[in-house]
């Protein structure tokens, strides 16, 4: 199974301006947006963790799962509102797209799934893969993601803007509220496989 982020969140999506009054940046200086990149990026890297240990994706965008072979296929990330396309790829690369009626979406708070309308998934193909483009996330804008998860990657990106010089910080509290602000939303394991 390979999950890949087909095209990355919008800079305009992410919220910068909410996260310079998090970090209580000065503002109307002559420099103001000078650092936006270096906020991008901490906001990136910390979506991306919470993303990473919750399963979550918090703004919308496509993703690509790759599989082997299926029976029911358990998505590795939600929520997924739509299967956007799903396809056969051969062995010698050559897609062959199935129709919306082959197959249903689950909707799941954890581990969504796709299953077979009649019992029955088209074969892979020896040496092929089974394509899933999925829409994920919460919805398009930030005021989409759910609150403890926008606040969880708010605490993460300013531990990494406070530490960008590299001197280690106490993070042992830091990491327990934000632990428990990610733990509603983590992945289930209990009978989940």
């Amino acid at each position: 199974m390979e999950l890949k982020e087909l095209a990355p969140v919008p800079v305009a999506s992410l919220p910068i301006a909410s996260f310079k009054e998090h970090l209580r940046l000065g503002t109307g200086f002559a420099d103001a947006g000078g650092e936006d990149g270096l906020l991008e990026r901490f906001l990136r890297a910390a979506i991306a963790e919470v993303e990473q240990h919750t399963g979550k994706a918090l703004l919308e965008r496509i993703f690509q799962l790759k599989l082997a072979s299926w029976s029911v296929a358990r998505l590795p990330i939600a929520p997924v509102g739509i299967v956007v396309r799903a396809r056969l790829q051969a062995a010698d690369g050559s897609f062959a797209d199935l129709s919306a009626g082959d197959y249903a979406l689950g909707y799941d708070r954890h581990r969504p799934t796709v299953t077979a309308v009649g019992g029955t998934f088209p074969a892979v193909p020896r040496g092929g893969a089974l394509l899933l483009d999925l829409e994920a996330g919460f919805g398009p804008d930030w005021a989409d993601v759910p609150p403890d998860l926008a606040l969880a990657v708010m605490q993460l990106a300013a531990r990494h803007y406070e530490d960008r010089t590299g001197t280690a910080l106490d993070t042992k509290v830091a990491a327990e509220n934000i632990g428990r602000l990610l733990r509603p939303w983590t992945k289930l394991s209990v009978g989940a496989r």
